[in-house]
C-alpha cells in the first residue's frame, strides 16, 4: 500500500500516447514520474484486438510520415510504419480513380515545382476497376486538377505560423470561398478529409483541415506495423521500470496530490491529466468537453489472398457516399503482420451513427467498392466507439492551454488537433510547462527515496 507521503515529482493520470510521451520527456530530465491508468492496459483508444492471428485496430487512425512528433518523441525510435500506396483511390460514378498528391514543397520551387504538382494530378484518373461507369475524374477537368495540385503544393510549402493565421471558417465553406469547384470538394476533398478527420460533413475548422491536407501533400499515409497499440506499447516499454501502473483509478486531483480508489493518496509536486476529454472534465469540473465524431470499424477476412485485390495497398475512398463505408483498405497488403499468411484482412470505417445492421450494410457497400462478392467473407469484429475523435469545429484553439495552474496540467488530442500528431504535440507542450515550473534542468535532488508503487495489473 502507498503511504500518503511525498512520493514522486509528477503523477500523470492516463497511459495513452499523450501521457506516456510526456512521461518520457519528464524522466529524461531526471523528474521522477508515475503514470496511473485505470484500464488494465495502456494505450486508451489506440488499442488492437487479436483474434486468430489477426490484429484489429478499434479505431484505425491513419498516420502520416510527415507528422513531426513521430520523429521527435523519445521512445518511438523503434516504431516501424507501413505506408499506403501514394495518394488514394477514389470510387466515383462506378469507376475507381487514383489521385496523387503533389511533390512536397513544389510551389516553393517556382514554376517547375508547380508544374510537377499539376502533372501529378493531371495524369489521372487511372481506372483500376472493371465496373462500368461514366468517364471523367472525381476532381473535375484539367484546369480544376491544375488548381488543386497548385493549392496542395502551396499548403505543403506554407510555414505553419502563416497557415494558422488564415481566417477560420468551417472547412466546407472555406473551400468553396477559395473558389474550389463543388465537384472537386465532393469528389476528392470531402472523402479525403473524412478519412483524415472523421468529419464527412466538413464542419471542422478550416485551419485544422488545412493542416490535414498539408500533411497529406507533404508525406504518405501510413499505419504502425503490428497495429495501433504499438505506439503506446513502445512508449511504455522504454520507460524506467515500474513507471506505469495499470488498474489504478484516480478519483480526485489537486496541485500536490492525487487520490486513488485502490491506494489512497499519492503526494507529488505536480499532476498532469492525460486522459480523454470527458474523463479529464470529471476530475476537473469546468474543463471543456467537445463534441465527438463516432467511428465504427468493421474487419473482414476473405479466402482470396491479399494480392488478389485490385486495390492493392491503397486507401479506397467512396466519393459517391453510396453506403455507410467512408474508406476501406486491404490492410494486410499494407501491413502483412496484421493477418496470418495467406489470409486477407479488409478493414472498413463507418463514420457517424452506424446503420442498424451495420455488417450487412457494409458488405453490400464493399461489394460495389471492390467489385467482388462479399458473401463468403468472414466478419472478424465490429468495433463501435461513440466518442472516438474530438470534433474541431470553429472557433477551435489549436493550442489550448496545457497549464491550468502551477502544479496542474492537462494534455491530449482535445488540447491540440484530434490526431496522433496533436496528442503527441500537446504532451510535448505539457512536459515543457511542467519542467519550466519545476525548474528541472537535470536530475532533481530528493530528500527521501520514492517508495515502491504498486505493480502493473
Amino acid at each position: 500500500m502507498l503511504e500518503p507521503a511525498y512520493q514522486v515529482d509528477v503523477v500523470i493520470v492516463g497511459a495513452g500516447i499523450a501521457g506516456l510521451s510526456a512521461a518520457h520527456r519528464l524522466t529524461s530530465a531526471g523528474v521522477t514520474t508515475a503514470v496511473l491508468e485505470a484500464a488494465p492496459y495502456v494505450g486508451g483508444r489506440m488499442s488492437t484486438e487479436k483474434i486468430d492471428g489477426f490484429r484489429l485496430d478499434r479505431i484505425g487512425q491513419l498516420l502520416s510520415t510527415s507528422y513531426p512528433e513521430l520523429r521527435l518523441t523519445p521512445g518511438l525510435d523503434e516504431l516501424t510504419v507501413r505506408r499506403f500506396a501514394p495518394g488514394v483511390l477514389l470510387h466515383r460514378d462506378g469507376r475507381t480513380h487514383r489521385v496523387l498528391p503533389p511533390a512536397a514543397g513544389g510551389s516553393a520551387r517556382g514554376a517547375r515545382g508547380a508544374l510537377h504538382a499539376v502533372r501529378a494530378l493531371a495524369s489521372v484518373p487511372r481506372s483500376t476497376a472493371a465496373t462500368p461507369g461514366r468517364a471523367g475524374t472525381p476532381v473535375g477537368g484539367a484546369v480544376d486538377q491544375a488548381r488543386l495540385g497548385a493549392a496542395l503544393g502551396r499548403l505543403a510549402a506554407t510555414p505553419l505560423n502563416r497557415l494558422l493565421a488564415r481566417p477560420e471558417l468551417p472547412a466546407g465553406l472555406a473551400l468553396a470561398r477559395r473558389g474550389v469547384p463543388a465537384r472537386t470538394i465532393d469528389g476528392f476533398l470531402r472523402p479525403l478529409l473524412a478519412a483524415l478527420l472523421c468529419d464527412p460533413e466538413l464542419t471542422t475548422s478550416s485551419r485544422c483541415a488545412d493542416l490535414a491536407l498539408r500533411a497529406f501533400a507533404s508525406g504518405r499515409l501510413c499505419v504502425p506495423e503490428g497495429g495501433a497499440e504499438m505506439l503506446p506499447e513502445l512508449l511504455a516499454r522504454s520507460l524506467p521500470p515500474d513507471t506505469v501502473r495499470t488498474g489504478v483509478r484516480v478519483t480526485s486531483v489537486s496541485t500536490t496530490s492525487v487520490t486513488t480508489a485502490e491506494h489512497g493518496e499519492i503526494r507529488c509536486r505536480a499532476v498532469l491529466l492525460a486522459t480523454d476529454a470527458r474523463a479529464a472534465a470529471e476530475l476537473l469540473p469546468g474543463l471543456r468537453v467537445p463534441d465527438f465524431h463516432p467511428v465504427t470499424v468493421v474487419h473482414h477476412t476473405a479466402d482470396e489472398p491479399a494480392a488478389a485485390f485490385p486495390a492493392g495497398s491503397s486507401l479506397l475512398l467512396d466519393a459517391d457516399r453510396g453506403g455507410p463505408v467512408a474508406h476501406t483498405a486491404v490492410l494486410s497488403n499494407v501491413d502483412p503482420s496484421r493477418a496470418p499468411a495467406g489470409r486477407a484482412l479488409i478493414s472498413s470505417t463507418v463514420l457517424g451513427p452506424p446503420p442498424q445492421d451495420v455488417d450487412t450494410a457494409v458488405r453490400i457497400h464493399l461489394a460495389r467498392l471492390y467489385g467482388t462478392s462479399t458473401r463468403r467473407w468472414e466478419t472478424l469484429a465490429v468495433h463501435h466507439t461513440p466518442e472516438a475523435v474530438p470534433a474541431m469545429r470553429p472557433p477551435h484553439d489549436l493550442r489550448r492551454p496545457v497549464r491550468l495552474l502551477a502544479g496542474l496540467y492537462v494534455c491530449g488530442d482535445h488540447r491540440d488537433t484530434s490526431t496522433v500528431q496533436g496528442a503527441l504535440h500537446s504532451a510535448h507542450r505539457a512536459a515543457a510547462a511542467v519542467l519550466a515550473d519545476l525548474g528541472a534542468a537535470g536530475p532533481m535532488h530528493r530528500a527521501d527515496p520514492a517508495p515502491t508503487l504498486p505493480r502493473a495489473a
